[in-house]
């Protein structure tokens, strides 16, 4: 079973050193991550390229923002198993191992707890799921999203199912819901399997006005409103 982490970066080179080490400690020799730069002309590809490890492959992002710059390192990607990974969090041991198990026993899209830190990985929250109320409830999703990507994996089934992306607002959400309505097994892992750094200049979980959250909803509506369930 081949695995595929897809990881957006811009601006990385401060954490993605550290981030990819921790990544590529738990896979196997098959297996692939994939950069997306959306800055190429900035530090990141040297402190990526620096590994010196052929698992990982760098690519240039479109510069069009997170959401495409994630669909351009998804469509490259080869997997049965597709992670989502940021650019400066840390997997903790075991992560890999339970999502595998999680598949094995049916699940198409899976979302792990994490443990959210301040930059320096000091715990700011034990977890993410008590912080957030996280559910598997489409409605609830819907009006509140508790899916976030760094916490997410999903089979190649589901990533075909939502590439190429819609005009949507976040790609996790996106993938999150679509999977939701088209009957995908979406199940929740318990344990923090991460270490989610805050740090002040994250791209994404920064604060959005009311009229921006209506827009968002509104947008995913508008692209989910052709989804049909599997059959």
């Amino acid at each position: 079973m081949k695995i595929s982490v897809a990881l957006a970066a811009y601006n990385g080179e401060k954490y993605i050193a550290e981030q990819l080490s921790s990544v590529l400690s738990q896979l196997s020799g098959n297996d692939e991550i994939i950069v997306s730069d959306d800055n190429p002309s900035g530090k990141t590809r040297d402190a990526v390229l620096s590994l010196g490890d052929s698992r990982v492959k760098y690519t240039e992002g479109e510069g069009k923002g997170v959401v495409r710059n994630f669909e351009n390192a998804l469509k490259l990607a080869s997997g049965d198993i597709i992670f989502l990974c940021d650019q400066d969090d840390v997997w903790l041991p075991g992560k890999v191992s339970a999502v595998i198990k999680a598949v094995e026993n049916g699940s198409d899209l899976v979302l792990h707890d994490a443990r959210i830190t301040d930059e320096n990985l000091e715990t700011i929250s034990p977890s993410y799921f008590a912080l957030h109320g996280t559910n598997t409830s489409f409605a609830r999703n819907l009006i509140r999203n508790t899916f976030v990507g760094c916490c997410m994996a999903f089979t190649k089934e589901v990533l075909e199912a939502g590439l190429p992306f819609p005009d949507v607002p976040m790609h996790d959400w996106w993938l999150a819901l679509l999977a939701m309505k088209k009957g995908f097994r979406v199940t929740l892992i318990d344990t923090p399997l991460i270490l989610w750094r805050r740090h002040g200049e994250n791209v994404t979980g920064g604060k959005t006005s009311l009229r921006q959250k209506i827009g968002w909803r509104l947008s995913m509506l508008r692209a989910l409103s052709s989804v049909s369930r599997n059959t």
